[in-house]
C-alpha cells in the first residue's frame, strides 16, 4: 500500500535570545559551532525554532525548497516515494543534522519525526545573509555536503554489495559512532568489551528499507547476532552491542 505523510503539526517559536543557541545541547554537533558567542544573537533571529511530533512530516518531497533545518533534538527518518507508493528509506537525520543543502527548487525527500523532533528553521534568504556575514559558515556546510557525498557512497556500497549481516553490522556500527563523544572512541566506553547502548527510535521496517532487507530478515539477523552473543535486545528501541570489534570486522567484510 501506498505510504501516507501525515499532515504537518508543528509548534513554532520564534526565539530572537541569545541564550537559547548559546545553551542549546546540539551545537557543539552543528554547523553554527562555527559562529562565536558574541554572534550567537543575529543566529538566533535568523532562526525559528520549530517542534514536530512523532510520525509528522516537516519536510515533504516535491514541495518547494523554501527552507533549510538544523535539527537539535529527536530523530528524523528521510525517505523517498515511488510512484508505485514503494519507499526508499535514505538515512536518519539526528541532533546535529543540517537538511536541506542537496536541493535547487523543491526537495528530493521527505523528513519524518520517528520521536518528538526539534529544529531550527532557516529561510533561503536569512541563510544567504548568515552565509555573507559568516564565511567559516559557508566553508562549514560545504563540508557537510562533501560528507553527504560520502554517506550516499557508502550506501551504494551497502545495498549493491553487502550481505545482510553486513548490513545490519555496519548499521549498527555506524550507530555507535553517534553515542555521546564521552564515552570514548566510536562511542566505546571502556574499551571494546564494553556495553554500548543504540537508542533505535526508527522501526524494524524503517531499518528494512533503508537496508534494502524484508523486515523478516532484519529480526532474524538481529536474533542471530544475539545468540552469537554480539548484542542484546532489551526492547524494540534499544540493543546493547557487546562485541564492538566483532561486529565491525563483519561490516567490513573481515568476518
Amino acid at each position: 500500500m501506498p505510504t501516507m505523510i501525515r499532515a504537518r503539526p508543528l509548534v513554532v517559536d520564534v526565539h530572537r535570545d541569545p541564550g537559547v543557541c548559546l545553551h542549546c545541547q546540539a551545537r557543539p554537533y552543528s554547523v553554527c559551532n562555527v559562529i562565536g558567542d558574541d554572534d550567537l544573537d543575529r543566529l538566533g533571529q535568523a532562526a525559528v525554532t520549530v517542534t514536530v511530533q512523532p510520525g509528522y512530516s516537516f519536510i515533504q518531497e516535491g514541495d518547494p525548497a523554501e527552507h533549510f533545518f538544523n535539527v537539535t533534538s529527536g530523530t528524523a527518518k528521510l525517505f523517498k516515494l515511488l510512484p508505485d507508493g514503494r519507499r526508499q528509506v535514505t538515512g536518519f537525520a539526528g541532533v546535529g543534522t543540517f537538511l536541506g543543502l542537496a536541493v535547487s527548487t523543491s526537495y528530493a525527500f521527505s523528513a519524518e519525526a520517528l520521536d518528538v523532533v526539534r529544529v531550527c528553521r532557516f529561510s533561503r534568504t536569512k541563510l544567504r545573509g548568515l552565509l555573507d556575514d559568516f564565511p567559516a559558515l559557508e566553508k562549514r556546510l560545504l563540508e557537510v555536503a562533501s560528507n553527504e557525498l560520502v554517506v550516499a557512497q557508502e550506501q551504494m556500497l551497502l545495498l549493491g554489495r553487502k550481505t545482510a549481516r553486513e548490513r545490519l553490522a555496519s548499521f549498527l556500527i555506524a550507530r555507535t559512532a553517534l553515542l555521546p563523544h564521552c564515552q570514548g572512541q566510536n562511542g566505546k566506553a571502556g574499551g571494546a568489551s564494553s556495553k554500548e547502548q543504540l537508542h533505535l527510535p526508527m522501526t524494524r521496517s524503517d531499518i528494512a528499507d533503508y537496508l534494502g532487507l524484508t523486515i523478516e530478515t532484519v529480526s532474524r539477523t538481529l536474533s542471530r547476532f544475539k545468540g552469537e552473543k554480539l548484542i542484546e535486545i532489551p526492547s524494540n528501541t534499544e540493543i546493547l552491542v557487546l562485541r564492538h570489534d566483532t561486529l565491525e570486522e563483519l561490516a567490513t567484510g573481515l568476518s
